[in-house]
């Protein structure tokens, strides 16, 4: 029986000595052999000598294929596995006094194998095959790989799986129609890359690679980007999205709730608005959304802070001379309410209010004064200059125009006059 993972095996001597681990797992091959009678150690005197064989550890790796041998029979002190679901364990031993800290190993395949070691720990019969002491060949560590490339159908794997240990996999020109359920697996990816296929539509379980930080799905068919994904684990992971060379018309309002994002592209989509919260991606760098059919740019862009922006050859309007008027005296229970809980930052959710209220709340406009309205409102649009939000930013037209229109929202008559005061 054999475990494929990375191993750092440390010493709890080292910490009385004045000393540090090198806190750094290497590439190993973990295995669960019977001792042969010519391998067992010689028994203490009085020992027992009968009795059946016992298992011990062997970890080999591509340095020392012959291994280091760790007797296993009631020599375990505890085990740690609460991260067992993100492939994590360690195993503590008596003697000699080390811990055995496992790090990116198959989920399932290391909930077995620990299966086994304890029933090794406790002297019982293990039903599975195990490993003979043979020293383990270089081919074996290949499953280590990180890396894969794939740019043509011919080479896609069919009949075997992808490598668990992937961090950075591209499978490009494959002609995929959806994403390869095999590929969520592989819960050590940080790169994935979908591009030049034919991909309509993507599973909420991308959520749940929980290291993602670069996604590349440009040059497919998409028409959405699921508010499941902008609600998922790719929150805390996500650095740079690439949704160029699609057929999206909007993002939903969640999208703004990726916030380590730092680079996004949209180029060569069907976007007719940006989701109107953008100023929340306070992190993002870069972006690229040329080639569009943005009419105009939310109010919340004024506050971002990037340095390469293009919204090169949109179809962006002239502003309009006279306000939308929307305002209602006196105002609705129901915008008094909305306005009071968002200003006051009152939790809330489909577990306290109905989901067409959430909704509501979520696409809530910011008036320039900061304060939030709901359907009681003025809207008007000016014109700011993109240099304003970025330091470098490509033409709006071949006309040599950095300047965009920008749709803003007014609470109230007072601060609509105060705005036209400013801007005056």
């Amino acid at each position: 029986m054999k475990l494929h993972c990375e191993v750092e095996v440390v010493s709890r001597h080292l910490p009385a000595l004045g000393m540090r681990n090198r806190g750094k797992g290497i590439r190993a091959v973990l295995s669960l052999c019977q001792q042969t009678p010519g391998s067992r150690p010689r028994p203490r005197a009085g020992g027992e000598r009968g009795g059946p064989l016992p298992t011990c550890l062997v970890i080999c790796t591509l340095r020392d294929k012959r291994g280091t041998r760790y007797e296993l029979k009631e020599n375990i002190e505890q085990f740690f596995t609460k991260f067992m679901d993100e492939g994590k364990a360690t195993v503590r031993l008596k003697e000699p006094p080390v811990d055995i800290c496992l790090s990116k190993a198959n989920s399932s395949s290391l909930k077995s194998f620990l299966s086994a070691v304890r029933l090794a720990h406790r002297g019982c019969n293990i039903e599975v095959p195990l490993s003979t002491f043979t020293p383990v060949k270089t081919s074996e560590f290949e499953k280590f790989k990180t890396k894969m490339v794939i740019t043509s159908k011919k080479d896609y794997p069919l009949s075997k799986n992808f490598p668990y240990s992937l961090e950075h996999l591209q499978t490009s020109y494959c002609g995929l129609v959806r994403v390869d359920m095999r590929m969520l697996c592989l819960k050590n990816l940080r790169k994935l890359d979908l591009s030049h296929n034919h991909i309509k539509k993507l599973p909420a379980t991308i959520g749940d690679l929980i290291h993602l930080q670069e996604l590349n799905l440009s040059d497919n068919h998409l028409e959405s980007f699921s508010v499941a994904l902008c609600q998922s684990t790719l929150q805390k992971s996500l650095r740079s999205l690439d949704l160029s060379k699609n057929k999206i018309k909007a993002l939903p309002v969640q999208f703004c709730q990726l916030r380590e994002l730092t680079d996004l592209k949209l180029d060569d989509n069907e976007l007719i608005r940006f989701p109107f919260k953008m100023g929340q991606l306070t992190n993002l760098r870069f972006l690229s959304a040329a080639r569009n059919k943005l009419p105009f740019l939310p109010s919340e862009f004024q506050t971002l802070s990037l340095e390469y922006l293009d919204l090169f050859g949109n179809t962006f309007e002239q502003p309009k001379a006279l306000p939308v008027i929307m305002l209602q005296t006196p105002l609705t229970l129901l915008e008094s309410s909305a306005r009071a809980m968002l200003y006051n930052r009152i939790p809330y959710g489909s577990h306290i209010i109905p989901f067409h209220l959430c909704q509501d709340l979520d696409t809530a406009k910011t008036c320039v004064c900061g304060r939030f309205c709901l359907s009681c409102f003025i809207q008007g649009t000016t014109t700011m200059n993109l240099h304003s939000v970025a330091h470098t930013v490509v033409l709006v037209d071949n006309m040599g125009g950095t300047e965009a229109p920008i749709i803003s929202y007014f609470c109230s008559l007072a601060c609509y006059v105060n705005s036209c005061d400013m801007l005056k």
